[in-house]
């Protein structure tokens, strides 16, 4: 029995963030209902190339253990179907415009009066206050929310995170209230009404960056691959391409120092402990580059790594799906879909009891489980 089996979740929002979310609490189990336009469904089917089976790969990504029912909201017959499902849902996740839904009946309280444990989480760009009108796009709340002022080489120009990282933590962020108020009914039998603003969590995972900031009042900016606060943490340029070497503590310091043939430099008393390293980072620094530029990455992070200093090299998407580990570890899968036909995809990265959460179903095509769904929940 997987964790969320025997939980309906009514889909109502598009693109990334809800998604994400309602993707993580499918593969634990829940029975995940995606409400899309009957034509033109998620915006996110039509984000390519790449396509497979007409499918695209972003859609593809974020949308695996679903079924898809295809209605049209501003029907009165789409509107009933949708408001009856509801009815029999335990949880409701959207990301309209605040306000939206309520014009058509279908906010939270409209349908708790029909469903009084219902558990409805709205996924909204900027939460209560000035701004909260204003729609929340990732990119946008990167650049506010201080994430691309953090991201990028001293210097150079601010960059957002290789993937939309606002919206799919923002909706990890909603899953896990979404679970928590699943728990909280099984105690009180009280069902919820959830805001997970996408820019306040955006501001959630500002983590040490942000608390340093607000203890200090220095914005250390742009800093690379570099970390503010330990050294060495950061990449080093081999011969052939970048390293990782991440040292944690000074012992490991140490074994990194004996690793590169510079036992010296945890004797110098510049070096000795992390604050040193930190303060004296200009010094240190090209000492260590010196000897990364004399091998190959492969063969530094055998040799740091035999010395228990984690390192590795920066792998293309090409090295990560060809990684001895990925392949063995079962996480990714091989399925068929009904126009993609073979289709090779990510599972999720959960484990119960030593077991991976499986992929069901392939992402649903459009309107795939229209009756199908219906005649379930009914």
């Amino acid at each position: 029995m997987l964790p969320l089996e025997g939980v309906r979740v009514l889909d109502l929002s598009r693109v990334l963030a809800g998604p994400y979310a309602t993707m993580v609490l499918a593969d634990l189990g829940a029975d995940v209902l995606k409400v899309e336009h009957p034509e033109r469904g998620d915006d996110t089917r039509h984000w390519g190339p790449p396509f497979a089976g007409g499918e695209s790969a972003y859609f593809l990504s974020v949308n695996r253990n679903k079924r898809s029912v295809g209605v049209d909201l501003k029907e009165r017959e789409g509107l009933d179907r949708v408001k009856k499902l509801a009815s029999g849902a335990d949880v409701v996740i959207e990301n309209w415009r605040r306000g939206a839904l309520d014009k058509l009946g279908l906010g939270y309280d409209a349908l708790r009066k029909e469903n009084p444990d219902l558990i409805y989480c709205s996924i909204t760009g900027f939460g209560p206050g000035p701004d909260e009108d204003r729609p929340g796009y990732d990119f946008l709340v990167q650049a506010r929310g201080g994430v691309m002022g953090i991201t990028g080489q001293p210097g150079g120009e601010p960059t957002k995170v290789g993937v939309a990282i606002s919206d799919i933590v923002c909706g990890l962020f909603a899953s896990n209230a979404i679970l928590a108020a699943l728990h909280r009914r099984t105690v009180t039998g009280e069902g919820a009404r959830i805001e997970v603003p996408l820019f306040e969590s955006t501001l959630g995972w500002l983590a040490n960056r942000g608390q340093e900031y607000l203890i200090s009042g220095e914005d250390s900016g742009l800093i690379g691959n570099a970390h503010p606060s330990i050294v060495p943490y950061q990449t080093f340029d081999a011969s052939d391409r970048p390293i990782v070497v991440a040292v944690g503590n000074n012992s490991q310091f140490a074994n990194l120092c004996e690793a590169i043939g510079r036992p010296e430099l945890a004797d110098d008393e510049r070096f000795a402990t992390n604050p040193d390293r930190v303060a004296n980072r200009g010094a240190l620094i090209p000492e260590l580059q010196r000897e990364f530029s004399k091998r190959t990455a492969d063969e530094w992070a055998e040799e740091i790594r035999a010395a228990g200093v984690p390192s590795g090299p920066v792998n293309t998407l090409a090295d990560v799906f060809a990684d001895e580990h990925v392949l063995s570890s079962g996480i990714l899968q091989d399925l068929n879909h009904p126009t993609a036909g073979a289709l090779k995809m990510l599972a999720s990265p959960v484990l119960v009891d030593g077991e991976r959460m499986p992929i069901r179903r392939p992402p649903p095509t459009l309107g795939q489980h229209t009756e199908e769904a219906h005649d379930d929940w009914s």
